[in-house]
């Protein structure tokens, strides 16, 4: 291959063609999104390792398929989470938020770090009440939970999901079925947690016993609660930045994953300010950088 090009730049992709082949050569697949993100991880930190970010790091998740960062904000981001008892992710669809910290939870699963896994979600209505829906109460709710059960799936054989769940080794349950319980020896994601209530957070918070983590995800763009309603993840924000033992992670646009286009979506919405809620009341702690970092500065993951 013959680069051609600025002294900058030819040295910027000489260094992702040989780590990209160093990759390949451990075994990890390389596509062209992977090429692309790499190039703008070696752009950005020039010092980086790339085998360091693509290691597969989620071995333990199970035999469905390879699991690893797609790139540094993920990666630090599976580093927070393994640091830290509770972390926030807040950022926008597509950046992997809920599905690394289920590939987490399946792996600490699997080596009997904890003995359980519980995946919740706020139940809310979306022009329809719920008791005009027809079948029980766990049928009626069992669609806000559809994407927790699809990237399960993703991550383990289907029949061993459903032997978990059946021995209540693995729960997906809505948030509102929390209140009351304390949850020890256990590894807790509340999803799209922007649609809790300030009651719904704390409630959920005060849940976690001995052993346990907590990951809370959200976007905070994407708020479907009442008018008058305050975001418990947006008042959680302001509340526990100088919270010792609590991570938080912020993801961009240009971390998300998904087609080339969802980033694209993502922008024009920012642009035309459709459907944004106001960013003074919605911004991550001032300590928190965007891409990792926790509140007491030891053992962070800056960048």
């Amino acid at each position: 291959m013959r680069l051609v090009g600025a002294a900058s730049q030819v040295a910027t992709a000489r260094k992702v063609q040989e780590q990209l082949y160093g990759v390949l050569r451990s075994g990890n697949p390389v596509n062209a999104r992977d090429v692309r993100e790499a190039v703008r991880m070696v752009a950005q930190q020039p010092d980086i390792d790339l085998q360091d970010v693509y290691q597969d790091v989620l071995a333990d998740v199970g035999t469905r398929r390879h699991i690893a960062a797609k790139n540094l904000a993920q990666r630090r981001y599976i580093d927070l989470m393994r640091k830290r008892d509770v972390v926030f992710a807040v950022g926008p669809a597509g950046t992997g938020k809920t599905y690394l910290a289920m590939a987490v939870a399946i792996a600490s699963l699997n080596r009997h770090e904890v003995s359980r896994v519980v995946l919740a979600r706020p139940a809310v209505e979306a022009g329809e009440k719920l008791g005009y829906l027809p079948g029980s109460m766990a049928e009626k709710v069992n669609p806000y939970l559809r994407p927790l059960y699809d990237a399960l799936n993703d991550m383990m054989e289907f029949e061993k999901s459903s032997r978990l769940m059946e021995r209540g080794v693995i729960e997906v349950a809505p948030l509102a079925f929390m209140r009351g319980r304390t949850l020890n020896d256990a590894f807790v994601i509340l999803d799209e947690a922007q649609n809790t209530t300030s009651e719904q957070m704390k409630m959920f918070l005060t849940r976690l016993g001995f052993d346990s983590k907590a990951v809370v995800t959200g976007d905070i763009t994407q708020i479907d609660l009442p008018a008058d309603k305050r975001s418990g993840l947006v008042e959680a924000l302001g509340i526990l930045e100088h919270v010792e033992g609590i991570g938080f992670m912020r993801f961009g646009d240009e971390d998300v994953v998904r087609h080339p286009l969802v980033q694209s979506i993502i922008r024009a919405y920012d642009r035309s300010d459709v459907g944004r809620v106001d960013p003074a009341a919605t911004a991550a702690p001032a300590t928190a950088p965007r891409n990792g970092g926790a509140s007491s500065g030891e053992d962070s993951v800056d960048g």
